[in-house]
């Protein structure tokens, strides 16, 4: 457990200067058990009566406010009597008309308090429409009236920040750069994800209890695979510890990490697949498809889009561009993409079915056979597919993993801006002296448009480029030709054929 002043170090200073604020950040990362640890801290101090409220009750009442916030007042009493001294408890909640039921129900609770009352409203995104806004504005309408006759701070906690309750309460979503309903919101804090050293003390919390140790690599891998995610950080080590069952006294070490990010991406849990049905929302797929396909990211200012999905936690702003949270999202992302894509098509790849007789992965083959399948499936892989701006680069993924299937991993990178996809293929085998052994294969893909130069010397100095950190001598460049059919292939060989970097190195390039 991460200390909840840490995580959030504003708050305490925010409730001392009574203010209204919003606190966000993507599902499953720690919200509610931080908020639960400050209100209990809070309440602990003497000073204030603080308690974390879920909204939650009222979402299935969108229009029907006084069912809403009868149904959000009744939890509130439960919550209260689990939290709270008998003296902090609320009163009778008063008979008032639903519209204005919430605001009197709050006035009343904190003119009976003996100390300044302090919510936090968790969940408060699970609401919609009509309820939505008369929350908001019953808030902003009576919180003149604090500390004696009205909460003295509020916080709005959910997913979203404060500009996109407009949208949910069914407001217009071009004018989305003004927080009203809730002006009176001094800031909007982002709950971060883990840093390196958090995910350190974290883990070093298991070795203190059980005497299971970390291997430093094996740390730095789980942080680097999950880019500090709280849900991943702490579902990586359930799966090592819990799932694969390894012996407390066996060192944790970076291959536990890898097996464990396979099978959670493999088997998709509650919180990934929640995520993912994101997907489908065309605020997040525009983002998200210039992303996978190396393109040049740009966003409507109006629109917001990049925000959204940032909220979310599907994608991370870097000092120079947007990338996807974390690798393991990466890995899932292009799963998902991909899984319907081979129901029903014929040639899809078996699992193992290119080993070499010395247990090599036979990639050169894969490419062969890949590049027929697509050719002859192009037209209906990419009918239904609403990423279609990426279809042949999650095609191709799609093939590859189905092919490892679990004996080796396929990382992704994707160069925003750079038009490609970096993939490194490793995978495990046992070598000749009969040591088990790690195949690195690099390959780089990139995509030939209409109108657009022959990306063929940019795809070997960025190739060139991606060899040279993972230290390998040799790669491949795969260059999927979408032109139009009357003019692509003229004066391209297609097939593989093996050339010179800029760098020096074998690079075969594959145009398909």
């Amino acid at each position: 457990m991460i200390p909840a002043s840490t995580r959030l170090p504003e708050v305490p200073e925010l409730v001392a200067n009574q203010k209204y604020f919003v606190v966000h950040a993507p599902r499953q990362t720690g919200k509610t058990t931080a908020l639960r640890a400050l209100a209990a801290e809070l309440t602990t101090s003497g000073r204030y009566a603080a308690l974390v409220l879920s909204m939650e009750a009222g979402q299935p009442w969108a229009d029907d406010i006084g069912a809403a916030t009868r149904a959000i007042l009744s939890g509130a009493r439960i919550a209260a009597r689990a939290n709270l001294p008998a003296d902090l408890r609320p009163p009778a909640w008063p008979d008032s008309w639903p519209e204005g039921l919430l605001s009197e129900a709050f006035a009343k609770w904190a003119e009976a308090c003996p100390r300044p009352l302090v919510l936090f409203l968790d969940e408060i995104d699970a609401l919609t429409g009509h309820t939505m806004l008369s929350v908001l504005r019953q808030l902003r309408q009576n919180f003149a009236e604090r500390p004696a006759g009205f909460p003295s701070a509020v916080a709005l906690c959910g997913l979203r920040d404060v500009r996109d309750y407009k949208l949910a309460s069914g407001g217009d979503p071009t004018t989305m750069t003004s927080p009203s309903p809730f002006n009176i919101a001094v800031t909007s804090l982002r709950l971060s994800d883990f840093t390196l050293d958090e995910v350190r003390e974290l883990y070093w919390q298991h070795t203190a209890e059980t005497g299971q140790r970390f291997a430093p690599t094996a740390v730095e891998y789980a942080y680097a695979l999950t880019m500090g995610q709280p849900w991943l950080v702490n579902a990586l080590a359930y799966e090592i510890v819990n799932r694969m069952k390894v012996p407390p006294t066996t060192t944790i070490t970076t291959d536990h990490v890898d097996e464990a990010a396979e099978r959670i991406i493999v088997a998709r849990e509650t919180h990934v697949d929640s995520l993912l049905d994101k997907l489908r929302d065309p605020r997040v797929r525009r983002v998200i498809e210039p992303i996978l396909a190396g393109t040049q990211v740009r966003f409507d200012p109006f629109a917001d889009d990049l925000a959204y999905t940032t909220d979310l936690g599907l994608v991370r702003r870097t000092a120079s561009t947007v990338e996807i949270a974390n690798p393991i999202y990466r890995n899932v992302i292009t799963r998902v993409l991909a899984g319907g894509l081979f129901d029903g098509v014929v040639g899809a790849p078996a699992p193992r079915s290119f080993v070499l007789p010395d247990g090599r992965f036979d990639l050169p083959g894969l490419l062969t056979r890949f590049a027929g399948f697509w050719h002859e499936n192009e037209d209906l892989l990419a009918a239904d597919e609403p990423y279609r701006e990426v279809t042949p680069h999650v095609t191709l993924l799609g093939y590859l993993d189905r092919a490892i299937n679990g004996s080796g991993f396929v990382d992704r990178e994707y160069g925003v801006g750079r038009g490609a996809i970096d993939l490194l293929v490793r995978w495990s085998y046992t070598g000749p002296d009969g040591r088990a052994t790690v195949q690195r294969e690099a390959l780089e893909v990139k995509t030939h448009r209409p109108g657009d130069t022959d990306p063929t010397l940019a795809g070997l100095e960025q190739l060139d480029g991606y060899l040279t950190r993972l230290g390998l001598s040799a790669g491949h460049l795969v260059i999927f030709d979408q032109r139009p059919a009357e003019r692509k292939r003229v004066g391209i060989e297609l097939g593989a054929q093996t050339v010179t970097s800029p760098g020096g190195r074998a690079v075969t390039v594959v145009r398909i």
